[in-house]
């Protein structure tokens, strides 16, 4: 049982005070000063009934029926074979029970626990505004609901986002009068049984309590909070996966310099810069100079002779740019020595490295966004109609009484398609660096699919692309926006709806296969960066030992002894030799590197093929828990 405790007041919850809710980490306690407010409130509702006003969802029908007024007795008692029921209330209680009975209509899997009990929440905090019209006691019941463990069995589809989520709030209420179905300590049971073993009594409902119980945002806010707060976690997890593979990439930095972010100022495009410097601080791997990077070459017996190096895997290799060849390029082969090993010599990366600021900057700034929405929705009041008991100059009941569309779910809704479009991008910029990281004609000298393949046996990381491309191509198939696609109804009373309740739903869903893409490129750029790290090392232990002869067996291209450009050979070798023997060891930043132990203490290096799933497994756990 947990043993902390969050007040609610209507006012003051946040995402982060919803997560411990919805993880089930503490109770509820409802705010003394936002009850008396509650209290208020359903005095007023009942007085006004009691005078005869005619009030939309207490003494009149819901939706198309809002203009059928309820009478003094019921008329289906007279009907021929009627028989009133001596334990049925009034009229008004009717109404409220069979809204939610008759609206409790949702297909489908049910919602994890986590759901369900954000929704719980948030429904509890709305009505504690104050204009809903519940009892101070139905409130009560409903946290300690709650607070008890009863989890409704709440089906995921069925809400159209307006008026509110009324099917699966539903689905909600229902368990507090003693229907449906909900979850208590693991067990899946009939309503009337969990509140029964939970030590709680069926509630019966009084004026407009069906209406404020299932008229609101509960469900879509709840699956966008949890699902941003996944999101935001899984952008830190994407900028890490980017620094991981730039540095297998022995990539340029300048491309995130501070200044020059400052001249398109993007919010999301400068945390990201910032942190990508952040997590690349300390890399002799960023930005070394290109003569010195040697590519892959196959493993043979006769590559390494030393001790020390017969644990290696590979073999390493440069070509010598002659003197005749570099006609034009002068300039450049003054700061670089003419050898070309495995980094292209051009002064920028592609796309997919250089513009990860503005991708996954742009990211960020979607989830900014609706972050910004969700947080006021939080402590917002979203049912219908309004009660406003204190309103001051008020001549009829409709100045206290308003009906108005604060259940209609359009600023969740769109907040909702921005990240749903966003969601597909960070995994497909994530999955372009996987193909550039196996593909050897942009992977800058490292091996094809990053495996030695000595005997041609190997596929290596060949297929991990291949999934990372299912996984993009089902979320962008996923990424068209709900919101843009209303259907009327409730007999076209309800003729603009907002669909932010499958919007917020497939949000969530979403964050599983991007959380894939990101663990699939955190594995992919571990090797690779092992591969980078041990090859740049390899050679640095090759150049101390001062014979460049050694060396020059590595470069391809070499003119024989006594021709003309041996003697420039021998010189220019040695310049290497000394420029890799006075390097210090090569290594990622200790951000990187942290992260990379970590993988590795979960999944070892490819040297050759094996059954990859269960690495992959432990990836995808490594990431789900933020091991990383």
């Amino acid at each position: 049982m947990a043993t902390r405790t969050i007040e609610l007041d209507g006012r003051s919850l946040t995402a982060a005070a919803l997560m411990t809710l919805a993880q089930g980490d503490a109770r509820i306690a409802l705010a003394p000063a936002a009850l008396a407010q509650v209290r208020r409130a359903a005095d007023f509702l009942s007085e006004q009934v009691r005078r005869g006003e005619p009030i939309y969802g207490v003494t009149t029908g819901f939706g198309s029926n809002a203009d059928k007024l309820l009478g003094a007795h019921r008329a289906r008692d007279e009907l021929p074979g009627g028989n009133p029921d001596p334990r049925a209330g009034g009229l008004p209680e009717e109404l409220q029970h069979n809204l939610i009975v008759t609206h409790a209509v949702c297909t489908g899997e049910p919602f994890a626990p986590e759901v369900v009990r954000a929704m719980l929440v948030i429904r509890i905090n709305t009505l504690l505004r104050g204009h809903s019209g519940i009892r101070a006691e139905t409130l009560q019941a409903l946290a300690e609901l709650f607070n008890r463990g009863v989890v409704p069995v709440i089906p995921q589809l069925g809400s159209v986002g307006a008026s509110g989520d009324l099917a699966p709030l539903s689905h909600l209420a229902i368990v507090l009068l003693g229907g449906g179905e909900a979850f208590h300590a693991g067990e899946r049971l009939p309503g009337a049984t969990a509140l029964r073993r939970a030590g709680l009594q069926p509630v019966r409902l009084s004026y407009k309590e069906g209406l404020a119980l299932n008229n609101g945002t509960a469900q879509m806010l709840a699956c966008a909070v949890l699902a941003l707060d996944r999101l935001q976690r899984l952008a830190t997890t994407a900028d890490l996966a980017a620094a991981m593979t730039l540095e297998a990439f022995a990539g340029r930095g300048s491309a995130f310099r501070a200044d020059v972010h400052a001249l398109r100022p993007h919010p999301g495009q400068v945390a990201c810069a910032a942190h990508l410097r952040e997590l690349l601080d300390g890399s002799t791997l960023i930005d070394i100079p290109y003569h010195l990077v040697p590519r892959f070459a196959t493993w043979t017996a006769q590559a390494w002779h030393e001790p020390e190096d017969q644990a290696v895997h590979f073999d390493i290799a440069w070509d010598w740019v002659p003197a005749h060849r570099r006609h034009g390029r002068e300039a450049f082969y003054t700061r670089f020595l003419p050898f070309r090993g495995g980094k292209k010599h051009q002064p920028q990366d592609a796309y997919s490295l250089r513009c990860i600021p503005q991708v996954h900057g742009a990211v960020r700034d979607a989830l900014a966004q609706a972050a910004r929405v969700l947080d006021i929705e939080l402590n917002a009041v979203t049912d219908n109609p309004l009660l406003f008991p204190d309103r001051a100059g008020a001549r009829v009941i409709e100045d206290r009484v308003v009906s108005a569309g604060h259940f209609h779910g359009m600023p969740l809704a769109l907040a909702m398609s921005y990240v749903k479009a966003a969601i597909p991008v960070l995994a497909s910029i994530s999955e372009r660096r996987i193909a550039k990281l196996v593909d050897a004609a942009t992977n800058d000298g490292l091996p094809a699919f990053l495996a030695g393949n000595e005997d041609a046996t190997d596929s290596g990381f060949m297929i991990v692309q291949y999934t990372a491309a299912a996984l993009v191509n089902d979320l962008a198939s996923r990424a068209h926006p709900a919101s843009v696609y209303s259907i009327p109804t409730s007999a076209n009373a309800e003729d603009h709806v907002s669909m932010g309740a499958n919007e917020a739903r497939q949000v969530l869903a979403m964050c599983e296969p991007l959380e894939q893409v990101l663990a699939l490129e955190l594995y992919t750029a571990a090797q690779a960066l092992d591969y980078r790290r041990d090859m740049l090392n390899a050679a640095r232990r090759l150049a101390r030992r001062g014979d460049w002869r050694v060396l020059a067996a590595k470069i391809g291209g070499a003119p024989e002894a006594g021709h003309p450009q041996h003697a420039q050979f021998e010189q220019e070798v040695r310049a290497l030799m000394r420029a890799l023997a006075e390097a210090s060891e090569f290594h990622p930043g200790p951000a990187v590197a942290e992260a990379l132990q970590r993988i590795r203490a979960e999944v070892a290096f490819m040297p050759r093929d094996r059954a990859m799933d269960g690495d992959i497994a432990r990836m995808l756990a490594l990431v789900r828990r933020g091991g990383i």
